[in-house]
């Protein structure tokens, strides 16, 4: 399921060296009925702060993704899971973390958003209109746009990726 190693900021120096440790993230790709998913701005003081990506966080010593899912989307987002499905997975070489993104659709949800981080969010649809993109984001609209027939650029091109 997972792709080629998708490397952001191929320019910058990357912290920990060539042995670094693979971070698991679960994220959740939170969809409406109508085709929408939600995009969230990433919090003051985390690397790339404001990029826009899936909500989403670090697995826990012991902790399964579904586990992961569910706990980072009460955390961040208020909500809990009622529906979600492993999706696809991306490693994505970030200069400060090696990232193994575990991307999960989630299709029914309980709660209001609340953005519980102090970030925003939006709902999108291709091509989506915010800027900048997180890197490990950017394979989530491609294979959006695989799946649904979309043609064409799926987002701005400012996102550090090579």
């Amino acid at each position: 399921m997972a792709s080629q190693l998708l490397k952001a900021d191929p320019q910058s120096p990357r912290t920990g060296g060539a042995d670094r440790a693979v971070v698991q993230v679960a994220v959740g790709v939170l969809v409406r009925g109508d085709g929408a998913f939600l995009l969230t701005s990433r919090p003051a003081g985390k690397p790339y702060a404001g990029y826009w990506e899936f909500p989403g966080g670090k697995l826990e010593a012991g902790e399964d993704v579904r586990a992961a899912l569910q706990r980072e989307l009460r955390e961040e987002l208020g909500v809990q899971v009622r529906s979600a499905h492993a999706w696809h997975d991306e490693m994505v070489d970030y200069p400060h973390a090696l990232v193994h993104l575990h991307f999960w659709i989630v299709s029914a949800w309980e709660g209001e958003l609340r953005m519980l981080e102090g970030q925003t969010f939006s709902w999108q649809q291709l091509p989506v209109d915010l800027e900048p993109i997180l890197p490990g984001t950017i394979p989530v609209l491609a294979w959006f746009a695989q799946e649904r027939g979309f043609q064409g650029p799926t987002h701005g091109l400012s996102s550090p990726v090579n």
